[in-house]
């Protein structure tokens, strides 16, 4: 099986004690938690308008980026850190609440649309779309004028302990990621995170 390159996890959210627990900030609980797995420490770095932290996984170096300039404009902050890392973007996986998902399942995919995320907009108006994704599912309101609030409010106790479970499912499938490859972990979350196909389904942006 082939192993995965990464050399950058990046988490979306928002910065602010306000947003910390909203859904939207998925993204960050998956960096903030893959940091403490492997003893990382985030230091602040002003040049790339986020902050920093760096693990070892295995016998893999990676960084962990969390962008601190609000969801709709992490593009040109993860840029400037891609160029002066002369990282590529294809060793990048970008982490991320997803509303075309169910709450209670995570995925792993590579490239595509943004799906309505304002996060991943930028990102890809910026770099291209041809980076590494987990989607950690937060469900959708039903209505699209309601989108905005809701990944802005906190999930009940209920949702969110699932959105955090699979959060934990994914630290400990992230070694395996890198040494046995996507493939290998897709096909195995789509086993123990089972959702219907319709749920499957991405609106392109």
């Amino acid at each position: 099986m082939a192993s995965l390159a990464l050399r950058l996890i990046v988490g979306l959210g928002n910065p602010g004690p306000e947003y910390a627990l909203t859904r939207h900030n998925a993204g960050f609980w998956f960096a903030d938690a893959l940091a403490r797995q492997y003893d990382g420490k985030f230091r602040s770095q002003r040049r790339f308008q986020g902050e920093l932290a760096k693990i070892r996984v295995g016998n893999e170096d990676i960084e962990i980026f969390k962008p601190l300039t609000f969801m709709n404009r992490g593009g040109l902050a993860l840029k400037s850190l891609l160029d002066y890392r002369e990282i590529d973007l294809a060793q990048v996986l970008v982490a991320h609440d997803e509303l075309d998902l169910p709450v209670g399942v995570v995925r792993l995919k590579f490239g595509g649309g943004a799906g309505g995320h304002n996060g991943l907009k930028d990102l890809i108006a910026h770099l291209g779309d041809q980076f590494w994704r987990f989607r950690f599912g937060v469900g959708h309101p039903g209505n699209k004028d309601e989108v905005l609030d809701y990944v802005l409010r906190r999930a009940p106790a209920e949702e969110e302990d699932q959105i955090i479970a699979r959060v934990g499912d994914a630290i400990a499938i992230f070694p395996t990621l890198l040494e046995k490859g996507a493939e290998h972990v897709m096909n195995q979350l789509h086993r123990t995170n089972p959702a219907p196909a319709a749920d499957e389904s991405e609106p392109e942006a």
